[in-house]
């Protein structure tokens, strides 16, 4: 595990800002992720939940927000009910869309809680006690070594964190085969906190964290 700023080739060549390329780095980190058989997928989770465990130990979040997996994404859902369980007085919980402009909020999530499908079909609880994390587990589809993303589009976690006083620590989680130079950042992107994949903790990006 080590803290540091990676720079590597990319797969994508240098240019302009621009919506097309980004769309299409986008589209190529979905495609390798679920491209992976599950073997390989749940090996490479496995050894990102490994380099997370210890940056989590240094932030002690008593609230921590996650996503469940989806498209091809690391399912750190056997991750959270550990952590959960190693301290009754912790919560974890999954965001939830309220519509296509508005930040996010996130609902107390714990293992056996009763899940309905999303708008876009993906489980969130049904009964909705709402919480206020203090980190946030955000997945990573295309990411560079300043600590941008590329999520889906929907702009989601950029509005939830500039919504957030204070703003909650923000943890990208994804697979190094999404990483590239540069994902062309826009005015709204907001970089993440911290990075972590299957290779390390990379971070922090935005120097706000006392550690």
């Amino acid at each position: 595990m080590k803290d540091s700023t990676l720079s590597s080739p990319s797969t994508v060549p240098e240019a302009a800002p621009d919506k097309a390329l980004r769309q299409e780095m986008r589209r190529r980190a979905i495609a390798a992720r679920e491209a992976l058989d599950a073997a390989e997928r749940q090996h490479l989770t496995a050894q990102l939940c490994a380099q997370l465990s210890p940056l989590l130990t240094r932030l002690a979040p008593r609230c921590l927000g996650f996503c469940w997996p989806y498209r091809g994404e690391p399912d750190l859902v056997a991750f959270v009910a550990d952590w959960l369980a190693d301290d009754g007085a912790r919560v974890a919980a999954l965001p939830v869309v309220l519509g296509a402009e508005a930040p996010l909020t996130f609902a107390a999530w714990r293992p056996g809680v009763e899940l309905v499908g999303d708008a876009f079909g993906i489980p969130v609880p049904a009964q909705r006690e709402v919480v206020d994390p203090d980190v946030v587990l955000v997945p990573l589809n295309a990411f560079d070594n300043a600590g941008y993303r590329l999520g889906y589009g929907g702009g989601f976690f950029d509005r939830t964190l500039a919504a957030r006083v204070p703003a909650p620590v923000a943890v990208g989680v994804g697979f190094e085969l999404g990483r590239v130079a540069s994902i062309r950042p826009e005015p709204h992107d907001m970089p993440l906190d911290w990075i972590v994949t299957e290779s390390g903790m990379f971070g922090p990006f935005r120097g706000k964290n006392p550690i």
